[in-house]
């Protein structure tokens, strides 16, 4: 069985799926790794210590994909890169299924088996394997250092000889792995910190990192959905939510937004009007900008500048940080391949709610009940 670990084809894509670290472990269980020569350059990883944890180099990238039973990769592969792969394969990669439909239906002609590291089950079992958790933990710590390199004050409360320096005001919108982490690291520097989410469960862990929660009034959890995600609300409740978020958006020096559903476009939750009530020097960091943007000047992966206000639309902030960033998604991929490899094979249990819940694609048919939806809404638009 070789899996084969090519070079990411998309621009500002610095990661890697496997590090000497996981090929050691997967080579342990008995999968031929293959590496394309150099894709793990821009994560500072030498071809030499692919070589030394015992993975093979590969010179040319058909060849690579010519001998792959598996394609390990961080970004969905391009079509053309699925043109290449061998019928049956299996194929593992950040793919959002429900957005990128022309290259599902790609794999379905192929008979290739697609895993999306997207739609792994948030479940206690598949912890190790929950790689949107541990990349959006990088983009919350990575945001928080961004934005206070930009905005021109202190982060933290200074007693100087020539004065008081006031605390700088953070609003983090969307209190999951990124945002928890955002509040984290801006408490840390020093900095007040408010934070938002639709699911009032968080306040609890809100409040235990020391931020100020602020929350609507309503009579239902209406932002709750299934497997800790959260959902879409009702109209009653977005238009409360925009008053609060105006409120306190006027008086932020750093904003930061992580409200993204998976699959789906990011919820509006800052429109132009309140752009124009904020502070100048003030900036907005929108970690939500590859499904559009939680704000209404968003442009994805640009820094722009709105009203004296600079808006961060970098859409792959992980890749910033590409030595820790591959080396976690390099252990969440090797986990989950471990986890369906026995005695020298794949073990393809569709009955197991990792490897059916991870799955969009098998045997030239869709498996995920979403991606057929959508792929059927792309044919009637």
């Amino acid at each position: 069985m070789i899996a084969a670990v090519p070079k990411e084809v998309l621009p500002l894509e610095t990661r890697v799926s496997a590090t000497p670290s996981s090929v050691k472990e997967l080579t342990k269980a008995g999968i031929i790794v293959q590496v394309e020569k150099d894709a793990g350059l821009n994560s500072y990883i030498s071809d030499n210590d692919y070589k030394e944890a015992g993975a093979q180099i590969i010179e040319s990238t058909s060849t690579l994909y010519t001998n792959a039973d598996i394609i390990l990769k961080v970004q969905s592969p391009k079509i053309e890169e699925i043109s290449q792969f061998n019928p049956g394969a299996v194929s593992v990669s950040f793919m959002q299924t429900t957005r990128a439909t022309n290259l599902v239906k790609a794999m379905v002609e192929k008979s290739v088996t697609g895993f999306s590291m997207h739609l792994i089950p948030r479940t206690t079992l598949a912890q190790k394997m929950d790689a949107l958790s541990s990349q959006a933990n990088i983009a919350g710590y990575k945001s928080v250092l961004v934005a206070s390199g930009r905005i021109g004050k202190y982060m933290p409360l200074l007693m100087t000889a020539a004065g008081t320096i006031r605390p700088s005001k953070v609003l983090v919108l969307g209190a999951g792995v990124a945002g928890l982490q955002a509040i984290a690291t801006a408490k840390r520097l020093g900095a007040q910190v408010e934070a938002f989410d639709v699911r009032p469960i968080v306040k609890e862990q809100v409040e235990s990192l020391g931020a100020k929660f602020i929350e609507v009034e309503a009579a239902i959890e209406e932002g709750v959905g299934e497997g800790g995600y959260a959902k879409e609300t009702s109209e009653d409740y977005k238009l409360k939510q925009q008053e609060l978020i105006h409120n306190h958006i006027a008086n932020a020096d750093v904003v930061i937004t992580t409200a993204l559903i998976p699959g789906r476009p990011a919820p509006l939750l800052i429109p132009k009007s309140m752009v124009q009530d904020m502070r100048p020097g003030s900036v907005i960091m929108d970690l939500a900008a590859e499904n559009g943007g939680n704000c209404e000047l968003t442009k994805k992966d640009d820094i722009i500048e709105s009203n004296q206000v600079i808006i961060d639309g970098t859409s792959n902030l992980p890749a910033t940080m590409p030595i820790h960033a591959s080396e976690l998604y390099a252990k969440n991929v090797a986990a989950f391949l471990l986890y369906t490899f026995n005695d020298g094979a794949l073990n393809l249990d569709l009955e197991d709610e990792i490897i059916s819940g991870a799955m969009f694609t098998h045997q030239g048919i869709i498996t995920h009940q979403p991606t057929q939806e959508a792929l059927n809404q792309s044919k009637d638009s």
